[in-house]
């Protein structure tokens, strides 16, 4: 197993017992992060930013205008 589910049983103090108690245990031990290494939510995630489908269509009515 490479992780776990933690569900609560009832919320927000479920929720606030595992960030108070649980995460400071993950991050001495080294397995959770201690601050984000991005600015934004993407670049948090790993994930790459789209390709702007709107470059292309721009570009073609300006030559289209010329």
């Amino acid at each position: 197993s490479d992780g776990f589910n933690v569900m609560f049983p009832y919320l927000p103090a479920g929720l606030d017992d595992f960030v108070e108690k649980v995460v400071p245990e993950l991050q001495r031990r080294g397995i959770f992060r201690r601050q984000y290494e991005g600015s934004t939510l993407r670049e948090n995630l790993g994930l790459k930013r789209p390709p702007n489908r709107f470059f292309e269509a721009a570009g073609e009515a300006v030559r289209k205008a010329g």
